[in-house]
């Protein structure tokens, strides 16, 4: 459990004489060291008075378990869920033996009507502790966000990266194999044509190592057992071996029979062990390259979704945002799911927070993603509205947001998702990154088989005034 950063927020608490005071009037109840006094999720039915020992306060997210708030004796718990009539937004345990006061809905109102200056007093320090426990919250949201898209990142480096490493481990081998093979070749004597020949089999490999020619499998696998019937019939041995060399090369049995015509049995076996160290060492090297430059590329798209080193506000491209997002996703993009994108061309680029605006794109279509499970479809929409607003819409075809939730989606600890799949913040900071930094819109449209998202935002929102329809 994280408690590193722990916050503790202003105690409601109330004077002993007040609890002694409580104590024949209310219900009194014991919990015993890890015992749970309610759950995240469950409804909000009492508050409670603790009368001796300590209560923790936890809330679970899909990574860890955050401890938010540790309850001492004279305090209250539980108030926030009753003042606003929502389920428990964290799950309070005894971390000590512990007594406490009931106190039901009906007498907690009672309670706060009997002494205005308790009201006041509760308000207050409960609209604190929800200033805390939302703060708190952000920053383990981020943090997660973070930790998920490193997660992502570091799948997707894994790939390339062993291949380098493979490649590295193998070339050694293949280059002592080509030293030596081309030893051999510079002490046998050429004449020039065959010097000539010899030169254009080595730029062959240069241009075909990098990129092989692209075949059916059964073609490829037809022109190899062509080859390697003609080498062991002229009686090249492990002609298996080099068979998809010469496939890769582009040669044919024609080919081959004139290069053979051209040179002494000796010169064709040497020739061979060169030719196949020569081509494994130039494809090496390909790979490495290629793996080298994937690594960068993906390096690349992490420094453009997070506009590492560069302004705040700045010109940025939707769509290029957009895809920064689906690539850093692409781990939970599984084979069943079609993501559609659907871009209208010269869309123009807007002011923005692009750090900001990417961690929009990235709570949105995490939600679609969750939405349809294994297989379905997202689609991603990018066109002007106007000369000053781009809209982006994001679609997916899962079982939709029931109607009594959808006025609430963008309020702080509110989720649809089951308890420690979400901290019910996603869409709140998504709101408040469209709404009050970009001076934008973000609506939504949901019934069972189609959910959009909705965003609108100014080409330029430092220049909107009045308010944003």
């Amino acid at each position: 459990m994280n408690e590193q950063t722990l916050t503790k927020s202003p105690p409601i608490r109330l004077q002993h004489t007040d609890v002694q005071t409580m104590l024949p009037l209310y219900p009194e109840m014991v919990l015993a060291a890890g015992e749970v006094l309610f759950l995240e999720g469950s409804p909000s039915d009492c508050a409670y008075v603790v009368v001796h020992g300590e209560l923790e306060v936890i809330k679970a997210t899909p990574t860890e378990q955050v401890l938010l708030n540790v309850i001492g004796p004279g305090e209250l718990v539980g108030e926030m869920g009753i003042l606003e009539g929502r389920p428990r937004i964290a799950t309070v345990q005894a971390r000590t033996d512990s007594a406490l006061l009931m106190i039901d809905q009906d007498r907690f109102d009672q309670f706060l009507e009997s002494c205005p200056l308790v009201t006041r007093h509760v308000i207050s320090i409960v609209l604190d502790r929800w200033r805390n426990t939302e703060a708190r919250l952000r920053q383990q949201e981020t943090l997660a966000q973070w930790g998920a898209l490193t997660a992502n990142i570091a799948h997707e480096l894994n790939n390339p990266a062993a291949a380098v490493k493979r490649g590295a481990a193998h070339l050694q081998t293949a280059l002592g194999e080509y030293v030596a093979a081309q030893g051999q070749m510079s002490r046998l004597a050429h004449t020039p044509e065959q010097d000539t020949l010899i030169r254009e089999v080595q730029r062959d490999v240069l241009e075909n190592a990098a990129r092989p020619p692209e075949m059916d499998g059964m073609v490829r696998s037809d022109r190899e057992a062509e080859i390697e019937a003609w080498l062991s019939d002229y009686g090249v041995r492990d002609a298996w071996e080099y068979a998809p060399v010469f496939v890769n090369l582009g040669y044919d049995t024609a080919r081959l029979e004139f290069l053979f015509g051209q040179f002494s049995t000796e010169h064709v076996e040497i020739g061979l062990r060169w030719l196949n160290a020569s081509y494994t060492a130039y494809s090496l090297l390909a790979e490495i390259s290629q793996g080298a430059a994937q690594i960068s590329t993906i390096v690349q798209n992490l420094k453009d979704y997070s506009f590492l080193d560069q302004a705040p506000v700045q010109e940025v491209s939707i769509t290029e945002g957009l895809d920064d997002t689906l690539l850093l996703l692409r781990r939970k993009i599984g084979q069943g799911i079609n993501v559609r994108r659907e871009y209208a061309p010269d869309l123009p680029k807007i002011q923005a927070y692009g750090r900001e605006l990417n961690q929009v794109w990235t709570n949105i279509l995490d939600n679609a993603l969750a939405a349809v499970g294994e297989q379905g479809t997202i689609v991603i929409r990018a066109f002007a509205d106007g000369p000053d607003w781009v809209v982006v819409e994001i679609e997916d075809d899962g079982p939709g947001i029931p109607p009594e939730a959808q006025p609430h989606l963008f309020e702080a600890f509110f989720t649809t998702k089951e308890p420690g799949k979400g901290t019910g913040l996603g869409l709140n900071i998504s709101h408040n990154i469209v709404a009050q930094k970009h001076r934008g819109t973000i609506e939504i449209e949901s019934q069972p088989g189609r959910t959009v998202f909705r965003i609108r935002l100014p080409v330029d929102f430092e220049q909107v005034t009045g308010p944003v329809l």
